[in-house]
């Protein structure tokens, strides 16, 4: 069953449901954006982009994929309305080796999905990609603007609309053979004005060998370029949480810091001042990376957790006590859910005012939703991906089941 997509983009029902929620449907769905790996010539892995919406109607999970044949991979997926404009569903896109990278904003229409180019580039490298994006008024008019990260030539900008339509694009940094992995946004100081976080590093390695990085600032409305935050040595991060877990009233930095060979995975927190040397080591895991961190109230306490989503260990449940500069308690959520990117989300899909947890396996190929009750997390597989392709997941998000029908 398949209805005709806008600019060759279809949209077919996923063959692949899985899982039972509560009887009825709920007001929110999840966004999946999501690689799909197929064998090529040769056997080299050729892949697929792809948009994986889920929804509950009657009472069971409704999975509808949207694929994009210009792009080989969706980095991101997360919701945008432009001032005056629609909300619509904005993707950041990696190219084929030697062409551009976009940033693409679409809009359910009867018929399928219209689409806009945001931002379209060739940074000038072996490849190019949009890989992260965050959504704030960076420069205090009132008005949201989009952080956006890319590889591989280091490229951190501002995509700001403009008054008479389409988009102005301000470069923050460029840095030759550099990978900006992830942007995060807040206010560490306390000022008002927003502070843009990001984590360059050298080129990916997977062999082992040191991968120095850091994390940096930027704070555009004050005018501020590139400040060193944390300086992570030979390591690097991938993931960083911008976010007030401790309930202070300001926000904390928290960067999940890859092992080095041999070692361990370290969550470090900075403060605002705190030297880019320094950094206190708030959580320690037996796992090589943690690509992502997610904070909310999961348990009604009226507290906030952190949960920490590692490579080959599991979904991780990290507290803060009484002095939350000290050591944090680690709990073990799901020692049976893996990935390589392990994308989780904290959301509030049925509107009770109460966090939900949602993981994707990639390593099951399932997506699984926890919640908390009766003194611990209950997991529920909502999506179950059959066939032969690998995939990766590269984020979830919450969305309003409206734009997915």
């Amino acid at each position: 069953m398949a209805s005709r997509g806008i600019a060759g983009c279809g949209l077919a029902l996923a063959l692949s449901l899985a899982g039972c929620g509560s009887s009825g449907e709920l007001p929110n769905g999840l966004l999946l954006a999501i690689s799909r790996f197929e064998k090529g010539a040769g056997g080299a892995p050729k892949p697929h982009s792809e948009l994986v919406f889920l929804s509950q109607r009657g009472g069971k999970w409704v999975a509808e994929t949207h694929e994009d044949p210009s792009a080989p991979v969706f980095h991101k997926a997360l919701l945008y309305q432009p001032p005056g404009g629609a909300l619509g569903i904005l993707t950041l896109g990696g190219s084929a080796p030697g062409g551009p990278a976009a940033l693409k904003l679409w809009h359910r229409k009867a018929d399928g999905f219209e689409r806009e180019t945001v931002w379209e580039a060739n940074f000038g490298g072996k490849f190019s990609r949009m890989r992260d994006a965050e959504l704030a008024d960076l420069d205090g008019d009132g008005s949201p603007e989009l952080a956006v990260a890319t590889h591989d030539q280091g490229v951190v900008a501002v995509v700001k609309p403009s008054p008479g339509g389409g988009f102005a694009v301000t470069e923050l940094d460029r840095e030759a053979d550099t990978f900006v992995h992830e942007i995060e946004v807040g206010d560490l100081d306390g000022d008002g004005a927003i502070e843009v976080y990001a984590t360059p590093s050298e080129p990916n390695r997977l062999d082992g060998t040191p991968q120095p990085g850091k994390v940096v600032r930027y704070v555009p409305k004050l005018g501020q370029g590139r400040t060193l935050v944390a300086d992570l040595g030979q390591r690097h991060a991938k993931e960083i949480l911008v976010s007030d877990v401790d309930g202070d009233g300001r926000d904390e930095l928290y960067v999940s810091v890859e092992a080095a060979e041999g070692g361990n995975l370290e969550i470090r927190r900075y403060d605002a001042g705190t030297d880019p040397t320094g950094g206190r080591t708030v959580a320690t895991l037996e796992d090589p990376m943690c690509r992502f961190l997610v904070a909310a109230d999961f348990d009604g306490d009226g507290k906030r957790e952190m949960v920490a989503s590692a490579k080959d260990t599991g979904v991780w449940l990290l507290r803060p006590g009484a002095d939350p500069q000290a050591p944090w308690t680690v709990s073990l959520i799901d020692a049976r859910s893996k990935g390589f990117e392990h994308a989780t989300l904290a959301a509030d899909l049925d509107a009770d005012g109460d966090a939900e947890l949602y993981v994707a396996s990639d390593d099951d190929k399932e997506v699984r939703r926890y919640v908390f009750a009766e003194g611990k997390f209950r997991r529920e597989t909502i999506y179950r991906r059959e066939g032969g392709d690998s995939i990766l997941t590269w984020n979830l998000t919450q969305v309003p089941v409206s734009l997915m029908r």
